[in-house]
C-alpha cells in the first residue's frame, strides 16, 4: 500500500487513526495491539504470503532477545554472545537468501562456469529495514541497553507502518519508551495538524517533483541500457534529473513517515537533512539516510575497530563499511561500486582534513565553501550514475556522455536530439524514448532549476516545523538543535515557519486538494527506496 494512493489516504489511515484513539480510551495495550495489527495488514496489502515471514522474524528475534537479556541478567557473558552470534547468523541467512541468492548464483556461474539455477526468489518489501532494526535490538540487548520485553510493544516497534517499508532504521531506545507512554493513545490535535501538514508537504515532493523528474531520467537511462550513447547535454539532463528525483523521492517518504507517525503521538528519528547542502562527503553521510549511517557506524564500523588501530586500519574499516553499505542497497555490482566510490571519497576527505590540521590551514571563506559544496555535489552525482545504471558498461556510457566523449549537443528538443543518437538501434530502444516525445528542454531545465532552488535555497521540513519538535532529536535535544540552526535566527524563519493560522490552514488545504486531483490522472509510483 502506497502513501500516495487513495486507498491509503481515504480508507486505511482514517480507520487506523480513529480506531487507535477510540480503543485507547479504554485500553492502552489493546490500542497498541490494534496499531500493530493494522501495520501487519499494511504490509500484507503488497503480498499476504510474506506476512508470515515478517511475523516469523519478529517472533524469532523477540525470543532470541529475551534469552540474551536473561543471560545478561545472570552475568553469563559467553552464553549471551553465543546466542547473539547465532541469532544474527539466522537473520543474515534469511536476508542473503531473499536478497542475494540469485546474485551469488549468477556470479558463481559466471566465474566458475557452473550452471546453478535457484529459480525466481521474490524480494520481500522492507526486509533490509526490519532485519537491521532487529539486529540492532539484539546487539543492544547483549550490551544491556535494551531491557523491556513487552511483546506487543516489540511487535509494534518492528512493524510500525510509517517506517516499515523504507525506514528509518529504528533504535529501541527511541521508540519503545514512546509506545509505553499512557498518553500516546490519547489524541493530540496539535500533533495531528502538524503531522498532516508535514505529510502534505511530503506528498507534494513526491507527486509534483520526484515523479515528474523521473520522466526526464528514466527514458535516457533505459536507452543507454539498450546500447545508446548519450551526448553531453542528454547525459547531464538525465544524471541531474535522477539526482534530484532520488533526493525528493526519499525526502518525500521521510517527511510523510514523520508526519504520519506524529499523528499517532510518536516521533520518528530524523533520516534526511538537506544532504545536497553538504560541503564534504563526511557531512553528506551525516545528512543522507542518517539512521542507516548510524547503524553502519555503530554495528559495523566500530566493531571492526573503527579508528582505534591507526589510520591505515581506520581507512580499511571505512572502505569495508561502505562496500557493505553499497551492497545493502541492492544485489548488484553497480551498488558495490557505488559504495566503494563513496568509501574512496571518505578516505580522501579524511586525509584532506588531516593534512589541513597538520598544516594549520583554515576552512576558508564563503567562496571556499561554495567550491567545496560544488565539488561534493559533483562527486555525489557521479556516484548516483552507478547507483542508477543497470550495469557497469551503462554507467560508463553515461559518464562518457557527461564528459562529452560521445559528442556535444546543443539545447533543443530532447526528443529530436535523442532521436538522432538512438534511431540506429532497434525498435525497442526507440520505444523507450516515446515518453520524451512531448517533453521540451525548457520543461526539463525548469524542473531542474525548481529542484535546485528547493534543495539548496529553501528550509527543510525540520526547519519549517522547528517550534513543534516533530522528530526524536527535536524532542530530546530541542535547545541544542535550535542553537545550531542558523535558519531560526534569519528573517525567513518568521515568514516561512509553520504556525497554526487560518492562512496556512487554507494553503495546506488547497495544496492537498490539488495533489488529490493530480493523483487521479497520474500513475501511482512506488518510492525508490522500496526496492532496497
Amino acid at each position: 500500500m502506497l502513501f500516495n494512493s487513495y486507498i491509503f489516504i481515504f480508507t486505511f489511515l482514517p480507520i487506523v487513526f480513529f480506531g487507535f484513539f477510540r480503543i485507547g480510551k479504554h485500553s492502552h495495550a489493546l490500542a497498541s495491539l490494534w496499531l500493530a495489527t493494522a501495520s501487519l495488514f499494511f504490509y500484507g496489502w503488497w503480498d499476504v504470503r510474506y506476512v508470515s515471514l515478517l511475523l516469523g522474524s519478529v517472533v524469532f528475534n523477540y525470543g532470541a532477545g529475551y534469552l540474551i537479556g536473561h543471560s545478561v541478567a545472570r552475568q553469563s557473558g559467553s552464553q549471551s554472545k553465543i546466542l547473539l552470534a547465532g541469532a544474527i547468523t539466522v537473520n543474515l541467512v534469511l536476508l542473503v537468501y531473499f536478497k542475494y541468492i540469485n546474485f551469488l548464483a549468477d556470479n558463481l556461474n559466471h566465474f566458475a562456469g557452473t550452471s546453478l539455477s535457484i529459480g525466481e526468489v521474490i524480494l520481500p518489501l522492507g526486509i533490509s529495514f526490519f532485519t537491521f532494526t532487529q539486529i540492532a535490538f539484539l546487539v543492544d540487548t547483549c550490551q544491556g541497553k535494551a531491557k523491556e520485553f513487552n511483546f506487543v510493544h516489540y511487535l509494534l516497534f518492528v512493524t510500525y507502518f510509517p517506517h516499515l517499508i523504507a525506514g528509518p532504521v529504528l533504535h529501541h531506545t527511541e521508540m519503545m519508551p514512546q509506545f509505553a507512554k499512557r498518553n500516546v493513545c490519547h489524541i493530540n490535535w496539535d500533533n495531528v495538524s502538524v503531522g498532516l501538514s508535514i505529510f502534505v508537504l511530503g506528498l507534494a515532493k513526491k507527486v509534483f517533483i520526484a515523479d515528474t523528474l523521473a520522466d526526464f531520467s528514466t527514458p535516457i537511462f533505459s536507452a543507454v541500457a539498450a546500447g545508446g550513447q548519450p551526448m553531453l547535454f542528454e547525459a547531464w539532463i538525465s544524471a541531474l534529473a535522477y539526482t534530484l528525483q532520488l533526493y525528493f523521492d526519499f525526502s518525500a517518504y521521510s517527511d510523510m513517515a514523520i508526519g504520519l507517525s506524529l499523528m499517532f503521538n510518536v516521533r520518528l528519528p530524523m533520516n534526511f537533512n538537506s544532504p545536497y547542502k553538504a560541503t564534504s562527503i563526511i557531512e553528506f553521510w551525516r545528512r543522507w539516510h542518517i539512521t542507516l549511517s548510524r547503524f553502519l557506524r555503530d554495528y559495523l564500523y566500530i566493531p571492526l575497530g573503527g579508528s582505534r588501530n591507526g589510520k591505515s586500519r581506520r581507512y580499511l574499516n571505512l572502505m569495508i563499511t561502505m562496500l557493505l553499505g553499497g551492497l545493502w542497497h541492492g544485489a548488484g555490482w553497480t551498488y558495490v561500486i557505488w559504495g566503494g566510490l563513496h568509501g574512496l571519497y571518505l578516505l580522501v576527505n579524511h586525509a584532506w582534513r588531516n593534512l589541513k590540521e597538520r598544516m594549520g590551514w583554515s576552512d576558508g571563506g564563503r567562496l571556499a565553501n561554495l567550491g567545496a559544496g560544488a565539488l561534493t555535489f559533483i562527486a555525489v552525482v557521479v556516484g548516483w550514475v552507478f547507483f542508477r545504471a543497470d550495469s557497469f558498461s551503462s554507467a560508463m556510457a553515461m559518464l562518457y556522455g557527461m564528459l562529452g566523449i560521445n559528442g556535444i549537443s546543443l539545447p533543443g528538443s530532447l526528443e529530436g536530439q535523442l532521436g538522432k543518437y538512438f534511431l540506429h538501434h532497434d525498435k525497442v530502444v526507440f520505444d523507450q524514448l516515446i515518453p520524451l516525445a512531448s517533453l521540451k528542454t525548457r520543461k526539463a531545465l525548469t524542473f531542474l532549476i525548481i529542484g535546485f532552488v528547493i534543495a539548496w535555497g529553501l528550509p527543510n521540513m525540520r526547519q519549517l516545523f522547528a517550534n513543534y519538535h516533530s522528530t526524536c532529536e527535536d524532542s530530546e535535544n530541542a535547545e541544542q538543535v535550535h542553537k545550531a540552526d542558523t535558519f531560526r535566527s534569519s528573517r525567513w524563519f518568521r515568514v516561512l515557519r509553520w504556525r497554526p493560522s487560518r492562512l496556512q490552514g487554507a494553503f495546506y488545504g488547497v495544496l492537498f486538494f490539488i495533489l488529490l486531483s493530480c493523483m487521479a490522472s497520474a500513475s501511482k509510483s512506488e518510492f525508490l527506496y522500496f526496492q532496497f
